[in-house]
């Protein structure tokens, strides 16, 4: 009797196993740990809507779906997207599902977007250094015109 016990219990376990495999699920940690964030950066990403993990009562259970999320917000942050673009992104990724076409193309189109922001972006910090720079110029130029004793080295 205590044979069949065990043997249920092995079978049970051998079971889940297999659910677990196509059901994978993460914990907080595995993915804190997966994408070197905090837990908190991850429960901030749930408070804006990005990821929804399920609950089984104060522990929250992250799906497949919520690792490939989180994965393309990281991306996204690498890349210098804000929040909202790669609420976009994801979105695009929800409402054309199967679709690769329309995926792809909307990403160009945001991809073109972000390249044009970064190329006004450099514009306006050799602008800025440009500026600095002529600043810079006539500070010296001023301390150059002043009596030996009231200059200072900088």
């Amino acid at each position: 009797m205590l044979y069949v016990s065990v043997k249920v219990t092995l079978q049970y376990s051998l079971f889940s196993y297999s659910a677990t495999i196509m059901d994978q699920t993460f914990s907080i940690s595995d993915l804190s740990r997966e994408f070197d964030i905090t837990t908190r950066s991850i429960r901030f990403y749930e408070d804006q809507g990005l990821i929804e993990p399920t609950r089984r009562g104060l522990t929250r259970i992250y799906s497949k779906r919520d690792q490939v999320r989180l994965k393309l917000i990281m991306r996204g942050k690498r890349l210098g997207f804000s929040l909202a673009e790669i609420r976009d992104i994801i979105d695009i990724y929800d409402a054309s599902a199967g679709s690769s076409a329309i995926q792809l193309n909307q990403m160009l189109s945001i991809i073109r977007q972000k390249k044009l922001a970064l190329e006004q972006q450099i514009k306006d910090i050799a602008m800025i250094r440009l500026e600095l720079e002529t600043t810079e110029e006539r500070c010296l130029r001023a301390l150059r015109k002043l009596p030996d004793e009231s200059q200072e080295t900088i």
